[in-house]
């Protein structure tokens, strides 16, 4: 039985990137290490600001899940529109503010801190960032 020719042409690509990779003679040794922030790799000026976001919207939509609501159920806890909240965890949040995240996990029951740390040197500018616990 004969491979059948697609399948032969796919291998046979397959191969010649392996070949060149071996040879370190194809762009897979230009690949660039993320920095952590898919909106910073992507030269986005609010980068943090949507790296926290993305973390919170994703952490709301953990506990909608887990809770088995729909999104309408979940609209009317979060005391927001459907729309926003099918919005929001598809990762369209530029519309909802960090502020209205915190408090949409607070109506879910979590509670939410906010720690300000020690100065840092006076010449560098901190950072926000989001950690869960239990």
């Amino acid at each position: 039985i004969a491979t059948p020719k697609p399948d032969m042409d796919v291998i046979r690509e397959r191969l010649k990137v392996a070949e060149l990779h071996f040879k370190g003679t194809t762009a897979m040794n230009e690949i660039e290490e993320s920095t952590g922030n898919v909106y910073a790799d992507l030269g986005m000026d609010d980068a943090d600001e949507m790296i926290v976001k993305a973390q919170l919207a994703t952490k709301i939509g953990e506990i909608i899940n887990s809770r088995k609501l729909s999104q309408q159920q979940a609209a009317e806890v979060l005391g927001i529109t459907q729309p926003k909240v099918s919005k929001m965890l598809r990762g369209q949040f530029r519309g909802i503010s960090e502020s209205k995240m915190l408090d949409c996990l607070a109506r879910l029951g979590r509670d939410v801190q906010i720690v300000v740390g020690p100065n840092r040197h006076a010449a560098s500018v901190g950072h926000v960032t989001v950690v869960f616990s239990g």
